[in-house]
């Protein structure tokens, strides 16, 4: 299966750990970072004063192979399944210009009013901008 969206995201010196690569916890951070970048310009999330609000609930990731800076690391996302009010996004994060992925993995958004932090039916832009990636 393919994935619709794809973000070339610049490695940073403080992402290599001891150990010369990416340290394991900025993949979470990748993933994030296409998420919402992707959300925010489809118009869907306003994550400075919208009233909906996407937080965590889950997320893993599988790790093939390491990444270090300072690579430029391609990030490929698609919907794996949109619900009344939660989203399972499925990601994969590329050396650029390589076929094979170095790391693969899942998050789960559920949209909440800011205000009350209760789960609210996934309707309007932002529908339209999951759907899109499914």
């Amino acid at each position: 299966m393919s994935y619709p969206h794809r973000r070339l995201i610049s490695t940073r010196w403080a992402d290599n750990d001891v150990y010369g690569h990416v340290n394991n916890v900025e993949y979470y951070a990748f993933f994030d970072t296409i998420i919402n970048a992707y959300l925010i310009e489809q118009g869907a999330l306003d994550i400075h004063a919208g009233q909906v609000i996407g937080v965590c609930a889950e997320s893993h990731c599988t790790y093939h192979a390491a990444l270090a800076f300072p690579e430029a690391v391609e990030g490929a996302l698609r919907v794996g399944e949109l619900g009344r009010s939660s989203v399972r996004y499925e990601l994969a994060l590329y050396r650029e210009g390589s076929d094979d992925p170095a790391a693969e993995g899942w998050f789960v958004h559920v949209f909440v009013d800011r205000a009350s932090r209760r789960p609210v039916a996934i309707d309007g832009r932002l529908r339209s901008a999951l759907e899109a990636l499914a």
